[in-house]
């Protein structure tokens, strides 16, 4: 689909390496350049094969690598180099940065005039948080997620994923270069793309942010439909396991209260002031059966009652299998590894997973022969630290 599209990816962390990766998904040539010194927090994590996380190997999946120390002058004439043989550069640094380096899109455009030049920050190019540092947690915050996301009189609590880096950084970044190749494509011109998570993240509050500007609705805990202010909601069994309950159209209510014996509550349904009446009385009737017991009542009925499962038990639901989610990518050292496929399906299109991210800078050899560098070039840079090898 994209295998005409090259894409130099300078990003760290998961932004901007998870949006790369879905664009190698779909085929595109990627050169990942990653600091051999500085240290990344998604490579140290565990479980690690060989000097990288599992972590690291799925995000740099069908990449290639090469491990340069930008601080370097001949670090920095390779990168412009390689610019000339590309679409796409990828970047997550703090605004500024690229442009002391001497690679920053107005120095890169004039090298390579049709260069789509996208950069992943936190707050974005421009305003007064454009150079503070920040976490996925940190941009839901500033977006107003966080303040309507938990229980009544609790903190907000950490998400188990990260929202604002991957909804906000990740997804964004890669409609605006599809949208920007589609642009290219019409026009010959390049340009740049400002992805700011936080920006991204605010623009996620889609139902409560029309709400809040329009309406002066503005949401707290649990005061909305889809937000615990209604018996939309988990519910814990008599093992202390969890079911999603989102019965909210009339005929799966109904439904629902008849199955579990509480008719008596059909002409609540739409009564703002019962919600925790119903909710309580929901709570009493699931805490009756253990999790196995609902699982094996509800996979009878199509009622929007469905378990809440650890990832373990997601990886192997039948959905998730049939959908063919979980896939087998070629590892250089374990022979096959176990990777979340790419959720997009295409009729005319079959994803191909070349294989799991290698050690830093495994490619680097051969990306430098290629653009011309002799053996004795490459021998010097190595021995200089501009490239490791």
């Amino acid at each position: 689909m994209l295998s005409d599209v090259k894409i130099l990816d300078l990003s760290t962390l998961l932004p901007g390496p998870y949006a790369s990766m879905m664009l190698a998904d779909l085929g595109a040539k990627v050169l990942r350049v990653e600091s051999p010194t500085r240290i990344d927090l998604v490579r140290e994590m565990t479980p690690k094969i060989g000097n990288s996380s599992v972590a690291h190997q799925y995000l740099n999946r069908s990449k290639k690598s090469i491990a340069l120390d930008l601080k370097q002058p001949e670090a920095i004439e390779i990168i412009k180099a390689l610019v000339k043989e590309y679409d796409i550069v990828l970047e997550q640094f703090r605004p500024g940065v690229m442009d002391r380096l001497g690679i920053g899109y107005e120095a890169l455009k004039i090298i390579n005039p049709q260069i789509i030049y996208c950069a992943i920050t936190g707050y974005g190019q421009t305003g007064p948080y454009k150079d503070r540092a920040g976490h996925d947690l940190n941009y839901l915050a500033i977006a107003g997620i966080s303040s309507y996301s938990k229980r009544k009189e609790q903190s907000p609590i950490p998400q188990g994923i990260q929202i604002a880096d991957v909804a906000g950084g990740s997804l964004h970044g890669v409609i605006g270069i599809l949208t920007a190749l589609h642009h290219r494509q019409r026009t010959g011109e390049g340009q740049m793309i400002d992805i700011s998570m936080t920006d991204c993240a605010f623009a996620l509050n889609a139902m409560s942010g029309a709400g809040t500007l329009a309406g002066n609705d503005v949401p707290t805990s649990e005061s909305q439909l889809l937000n615990g202010g209604t018996f939309y909601d988990y519910y814990q069994t008599s093992d202390d396991r969890y079911l999603s309950v989102g019965s909210l159209e009339p005929k799966f209510f109904s439904g629902l209260c008849q199955l579990l014996n509480l008719e008596h509550l059909l002409p609540l349904t739409s009564n703002t002031s019962a919600q925790q009446h119903i909710k309580n009385s929901f709570t009493h009737a699931f805490k009756q059966k253990t999790y196995v017991q609902w699982q094996a009542i509800f996979i009878k009925f199509d009622l929007c009652v469905e378990p809440v499962l650890n990832l373990k038990e997601a990886s192997e639901h039948p959905q998730i299998v049939a959908r063919e989610l979980i896939v087998d990518v070629p590892h250089p050292q374990t022979g096959m590894q176990k990777q979340l496929g790419c959720p997009i399906k295409f009729s005319m299109y079959q994803t191909q997973y070349q294989q799991a991210g290698g050690e830093v800078g495994a490619d680097g050899r051969q990306v430098l022969t290629q653009l011309g560098f002799s053996n004795s070039k490459i021998a010097t840079f190595e021995k200089k630290g501009v490239v490791t090898l």
